[in-house]
């Protein structure tokens, strides 16, 4: 609620004061599921924002992570893009140029997909980024009529961009049924109290 909110804001305005820290009311944004269009607290306004970047992450009042894939992959496609010299010289192997697209782009790619929710049509796009990365690399013409399966034969990696996310969500499960005690754990049994 309202509120709620603006204590939970006064409490943090006063315990940051007390350390010698300013909350900056002007510079502080709110986002909110419920329509809030202006806030004001102590006579300043705040201003209300539908997405903001959090450690790197989109995050949207609507909690679709759409935008986020989307965005994702486009640093994965312009992080290829700059490497692109790298990957056509001939001093480096295939299998090392296959490590750095694995250590350097797919890492990028895959930031934060824990809490990804993937629909099939986002699961499309990432495979068809994951082959537009391997024809990239093997320096495979749009127009030449290769199948999918020949250009994972020729870099064989040992798992899909797909299969990495997929790994890093099991393990990110695991780690939160490991905890004892935690909202995180509680929220994905969905266990309630009540």
């Amino acid at each position: 609620s309202s509120s709620f909110l603006k204590s939970l804001l006064m409490k943090v305005k006063e315990k940051s004061e007390k350390v010698g820290l300013k909350l900056n009311i002007q510079k502080t944004k709110l986002m909110t599921s419920s329509p809030i269009t202006s806030w004001q607290t102590g006579g300043e306004t705040m201003e209300t924002v539908a997405d903001f970047i959090f450690l790197r992450s989109k995050i949207t009042a609507d909690g679709d992570c759409s935008h986020e894939i989307k965005r994702r992959l486009l640093l994965g496609r312009k992080g290829m893009t700059n490497l692109d010299s790298m990957f056509k010289s001939r001093d480096i192997t295939l299998p090392t140029k296959v490590r750095l697209v694995k250590a350097i782009i797919f890492l990028v790619v895959v930031y934060g997909c824990e809490s990804w929710t993937i629909k099939k049509a986002k699961c499309q796009r990432i495979d068809a980024f994951e082959l537009w990365c391997w024809g990239r690399l093997l320096r495979v013409l749009w127009t030449a009529r290769r199948l999918n399966q020949s250009i994972l034969k020729e870099n064989s990696p040992e798992y899909s961009l797909e299969g990495l996310m997929m790994k890093l969500k099991l393990q990110y499960f695991g780690h939160l049924m490991r905890r004892t005690d935690s909202l995180e754990k509680t929220l994905m049994l969905g266990k309630t109290e009540g």
